[in-house]
């Protein structure tokens, strides 16, 4: 391949890499444009954050291979044995010495402070507005409202006629989904009945593993309406790949209005899901 060709490739993957994110369609549904390679589009301040410290490492690190690059170079053009017939025989030098050991760990320093900071953020839940309890099932999600009147529903994966007719992605549309209000902090409890699952959306900077008899807890609050998928992303069985999320983020009016119909539609349904998915295992001779 010639420099030209290899200059053209690398040009257009980093232009393909800068400008790649999701595209909101007129409906508000979130999806990845075809062949992106970076993130998808931040929906909260945590994912913001998220990109921002991955760019940042990027850039580092290229700045780093460059200059390591540079030195070999160096190395390889300025001191081989045609261009140096008499070599050095230097074997000590304190001051490169404390360098070489003081710049990696200011680089560690440099960043270890974001990423600290970014843990914190993702760590600590603050006051939240809502609950929401999502429980992994192979091959589905439950999902239950502790603030009004605990009432639960499942989350299955629809089919790919079903999807097409509801303008979903393949894979990922599911037929029924969270709604939760804009702006409002989603307190987020996830356990699992059988095997590890794990609940996460790409948007909201969100991944946490769903572990059967444990409660681990998030938080999220999106920024923008519209609907955000993602997938359980820990191996769970032969359908890991079909258990599908989808998250539809309205205004607190047409929140207030789906909780309204959520307990006429979900109020038949047995409130104890791990109870109930429980009972539907074969029983143990």
């Amino acid at each position: 391949m010639s420099l030209n060709k290899i200059f053209n490739v690398v040009t257009a993957f980093l232009v393909t890499f800068l400008t790649s994110g999701t595209v909101a369609l007129a409906d508000g549904i979130y999806k990845a444009k075809p062949d992106q390679l970076g993130f998808m589009e931040p929906a909260t301040q945590v994912m913001r954050d998220i990109v921002s410290f991955h760019d940042g490492l990027l850039i580092m690190c290229i700045v780093v291979s460059l200059f390591v690059l540079s030195l070999m170079l160096i190395i390889f053009f300025r001191f081989n044995a045609k261009a140096n017939p008499t070599p050095s025989k230097t074997t000590h030098h304190t001051g490169l010495e404390i360098v070489w050991t003081t710049i990696p760990i200011i680089i560690l320093l440099v960043i270890a402070i974001p990423s600290f900071k970014l843990l914190y953020l993702q760590d600590v839940i603050p006051e939240s507005d809502l609950t929401v309890k999502a429980i992994g099932n192979q091959w589905y999600w439950t999902y239950e409202y502790p603030d009004h009147d605990d009432f639960s529903f499942d989350s299955i994966m629809l089919t790919d006629e079903e999807a097409v007719a509801a303008g979903h992605p393949r894979l990922l549309g599911t037929d029924t989904h969270i709604v939760v209000p804009v702006n409002k902090t989603v307190r987020l409890i996830v356990t699992a009945s059988d095997v590890i699952h794990s609940w996460a959306i790409p948007a909201f900077g969100v991944k946490i593993d769903a572990v059967p008899g444990k409660l681990n807890e998030t938080w999220f609050n999106v920024e923008r309406e519209g609907i955000y998928y993602g997938q359980c992303s820990e191996l769970c069985g032969k359908d890991h790949g079909f258990m599908p999320i989808m998250v539809e983020v309205v205004s607190q009016e047409k929140y207030d209005a789906w909780i309204e119909m959520a307990r006429e539609e979900y109020a038949t349904i047995e409130k104890d899901n791990l109870t109930r998915v429980a009972s539907a295992l074969p029983a143990q001779q």
